[in-house]
């Protein structure tokens, strides 16, 4: 099974992962450039590999990862998807259904446009979800 998920995610990144990767380095630079935005830039580099590289790795809820409540699955965290959707979070989430919608014309693009799908989805509120490995 890592054979193919090494296969599909080169394929991915030729076939324009690279671009969306690019899309949430940018939203992480510029997240960067006030003091509130760094816990924002840090999610945005984290999402940033994952988009790079995508087969293999899942999204979950961090409070069923590690079963602990903390500050960004709490109301706090629903605030700052909030702040997130407005600056940052439609514009990714268009550019990955963007993607999708291209890559659902063919039979061979419809495993990269569900990625799509699952990365638009944590574009929209990314604040307490993890990126971990597909066991």
């Amino acid at each position: 099974m890592s054979l193919l998920r090494l296969i599909l995610n080169i394929a991915w990144f030729l076939c324009g992962g690279v671009l969306m990767s690019l899309a949430w380095v940018l939203a992480g630079i510029v997240a960067c450039i006030s003091i509130v935005g760094i816990p924002f830039a840090r999610s945005c580099f984290v999402i940033a590999r994952m988009a790079l590289w995508p087969f293999g790795h899942d999204i979950e809820n961090r409070e069923y990862v590690t079963r602990q409540h903390d500050i960004g699955t709490g109301s706090l965290g629903l605030v700052g998807n909030v702040v997130w959707f407005i600056f940052f979070g439609w514009w990714l989430s268009l550019g990955h259904l963007i993607h999708a919608a291209v890559c659902f014309v063919s039979i061979i693009g419809i495993p990269f446009g569900i990625v799509h799908l699952k990365l638009a989805m944590l574009s929209f509120a990314p604040i307490g979800q993890t990126v971990v490995p597909v066991r």
